[in-house]
């Protein structure tokens, strides 16, 4: 039986980042990606919205979204790698409380050399046609909604074609000679003795073991390293092992809706906060409702994160709900933007975040010949090339990560025995 030199469970975009920079750093290495479905990136990779961010208070974050852009950046700029960047911008809507507590941190921000431009609640209703006063409107002030005080433009954020990014590491992983096998569903992870001794029922817990591989619905499969990048699924093999990873499932949702008439098509094209010459990827203030253009489409997607009351539960094939947005996402941005009154969606879909219940950030370790790369928490698309790079530093026992860009970081600081990672205030 082959034993490869690493096996990589999971083939969304985390896997193959880490898949692709293991085989580019180490070409004669056997790798071999698996994930249960038939093709690459079809589990939440695939439900991801598309939207990326170098807008962070933590310096990890930033970091690892920074560079993640950067090399998107240099793929489609330098090496006609067509990605559909493009850069729309982040537009972040506050109330006068939300404001004052984020002018601290922009400040900081803006010493650090971020860039970003403030708008005023009369300069956002006169470019977005939104209400920004909510005072005599009773329905809003039952629901709990404020007024629109500030609005802060991030320029360096936009939109990526998430299956664009999946086919470039995919195909680039295939033309360094690494494998792919696709219909491969993992049943459990696989431990041994590192000294057998032919006696039944081994390992037990007097003797040193590791994880040789794992059992799958086509057989078993033997590496010297297991790669567990199987995002909301990750915990299902885990807790076989009696692993704690802190990932858990929760379910996210998008509703599509058409720009069907003069003042959403208006919307939908709004001028002057970038070169693209549409809307910004558009947060609201608390509930921090969200909306991004889907230009292509003639179309906005609408979101929103709800924490509490939302289970963490994982779903094979999790379903939008039809009263989420209807009694939720609609009525909120309603009264904020009137031009989507009566807006029905014409498509809808739900995916699972691989939530990291510690920080919120992304998990890379090693235990007993074991890896796991994970607990993105919904940014794994903005943060896969650096998310792969550091994987593969862990991989090669390299104590430092070199991100694109020539930026150093730390392996241990997104592991869990040395971890060291900044709080973040901005979380939509």
């Amino acid at each position: 039986m082959v034993e490869y030199d690493a096996l990589i469970i999971g083939a969304g975009i985390l896997g193959l980042s880490t898949a692709y920079h293991i085989k580019s750093n180490h070409p004669n290495a056997q790798i071999l990606v698996v994930d249960k479905l038939n093709a690459a990136g079809q589990a939440n990779t695939a439900k991801s919205s598309g939207a990326f961010r170098c807008f962070f208070y933590s310096r990890t974050n930033f970091t690892l979204a920074d560079s993640t852009a950067e090399f998107c950046r240099h793929l489609q700029d330098d090496l006609d790698v067509n990605l559909k960047l493009r850069w729309i911008g982040y537009l972040w809507l506050f109330d006068g409380k939300g404001y004052e507590q984020m002018r601290p941190v922009l400040k900081d921000l803006s010493g650090r050399g971020f860039e970003y431009k403030e708008y005023d609640e009369n300069e956002l209703a006169e470019e977005l046609g939104m209400k920004t006063n909510l005072t005599d409107d009773e329905e809003a002030q039952l629901m709990g909604l404020a007024n629109v005080h500030k609005g802060v433009f991030v320029p360096k954020a936009g939109l990526i074609d998430v299956d664009s990014l999946v086919e470039f590491y995919e195909s680039e992983f295939a033309k360094l000679g690494g494998k792919t096998q696709y219909g491969t569903e993992v049943e459990n992870v696989v431990v041994e003795p590192c000294t057998p001794l032919g006696i039944l029922g081994e390992p037990f817990f007097w003797q040193d073991s590791r994880v040789v591989g794992v059992k799958t619905n086509q057989g078993m499969i033997r590496a010297k390293k297991t790669i567990v990048a199987a995002g909301a699924w990750i915990p299902s093999l885990l807790d076989a092992l009696g692993l704690e990873c802190y990932i858990k499932p929760k379910k996210r949702q998008i509703f599509s809706v058409k720009a069907n008439t003069e003042a959403l098509k208006k919307l939908l094209w709004t001028k002057g906060f970038s070169e693209v010459g549409c809307l910004p990827f558009t947060i609201l203030p608390e509930p921090s409702v969200y909306f991004k253009p889907a230009p292509e489409e003639d179309a906005f997607w609408l979101s929103y994160g709800d924490e509490f009351l939302r289970a963490f539960q994982l779903e094979e094939d999790p379903h939008p709900e039809e009263n989420f947005y209807r009694y939720g996402i609609y009525q909120v941005l309603l009264k904020y933007f009137p031009q989507f009154k009566d807006c029905q969606p014409f498509s809808a879909f739900a995916g699972l975040y691989a939530i990291n219940t510690l920080d919120g950030q992304p998990l890379i370790f090693e235990e007993n010949d074991l890896m796991v790369v994970g607990g993105a928490s919904g940014s794994g698309i903005m943060k896969a090339d650096a998310i792969g790079r550091i994987a593969e530093a862990l991989f090669s026992g390299e104590e430092y990560a070199m991100l694109y860009g020539d930026r150093r970081f730390k392996v241990s600081d997104l592991g869990l025995n040395n971890r060291h990672v900044e709080p973040e205030k901005l979380v939509i």
